[in-house]
């Protein structure tokens, strides 16, 4: 994600705000990183609930942003892109989970989802159908996935949501962040990432080739969700569909393995 500011100047407004306490530098690099809200808020906007309005996540993301250039250390050896993006994304899912706007029908199916996955898988050894999932909580297919839709459409369900990293300043990192950065939080200093991103990688491998996709295309390749009903040839709906269950799936099997 690139800033409007070239590094020499951004090198230098992070020497004056952190040796100088200089307030206009800090000021000036929100705005210069302010790009990485927008993008985080415009991301996690695309599956939340349509009275969920960007701008309030923005200015929710803007709280993590602030919080992340003041308690960045210029000496640690992980991008402040890396570290900032998982705490406006963090802030923002924190401001969204105090205002507990999801009602609890829609928790209490998302527990009972996760429960049917965890049973089936452990009992088939794989991950199981929608087919199998329907069956075990006793409803059609089609209500099935009408499930999913609403899980999707009332929660903050993501990837990186799944299993977050504390790190040595109190903070979260997500994991996800971790897998793609060689720079990131040093496992001796925190937990052993390693070991981590074995289990998520193993959980990735258990979903259905299709759900596997989905989440590569999303969180590697981030595509939109409408982007990837257009490659699946699929609606966006659909999609939605497919990303929660591999979400809940995901969940379910980490939790075995813990």
């Amino acid at each position: 994600m690139e800033t409007n500011v070239k590094a020499v100047e951004l090198k230098e407004l992070w020497r004056r705000c952190k040796e100088e306490g200089d307030e206009r530098a800090r000021e000036r690099l929100v705005v210069a990183y302010s790009p990485l809200v927008k993008y985080v808020a415009g991301r996690m906007a695309s599956g939340l609930p349509s009275h969920v309005e960007e701008g309030d996540l923005i200015s929710y993301g803007l709280i993590g942003l602030i919080g992340s250039i003041e308690r960045y250390d210029l000496d640690r050896d992980i991008k402040f892109e890396t570290y900032a993006v998982a705490r406006i994304r963090g802030a923002i899912i924190d401001e969204l989970r105090s205002l507990d706007w999801v009602p609890r029908s829609v928790r209490a199916k998302a527990r009972d989802v996760e429960k049917a996955h965890s049973e089936l898988e452990n009992k088939l050894g794989r991950a199981p159908s929608e087919e199998e999932m329907a069956d075990r909580l006793g409803i059609s297919v089609e209500d099935f996935r009408t499930t999913l839709l609403e899980i999707a459409n009332s929660s903050v369900l993501a990837l990186d949501d799944l299993w977050t990293v504390s790190d040595p300043d109190g903070g979260q990192v997500s994991l996800l962040d971790t897998i793609h950065d060689p720079n990131a939080v040093d496992p001796e200093e925190a937990i052993d990432t390693v070991e981590l991103k074995d289990r998520l990688a193993d959980a990735i491998e258990s979903l259905p080739d299709r759900e596997r996709l989905v989440i590569a295309l999303y969180y590697y390749e981030t595509l939109t969700l409408r982007e990837i009903g257009e490659v699946l040839g699929v609606t966006e709906s659909r999609v939605s569909q497919l990303h929660t269950k591999a979400v809940l799936g995901m969940r379910s099997h980490l939790q075995n393995a813990a």
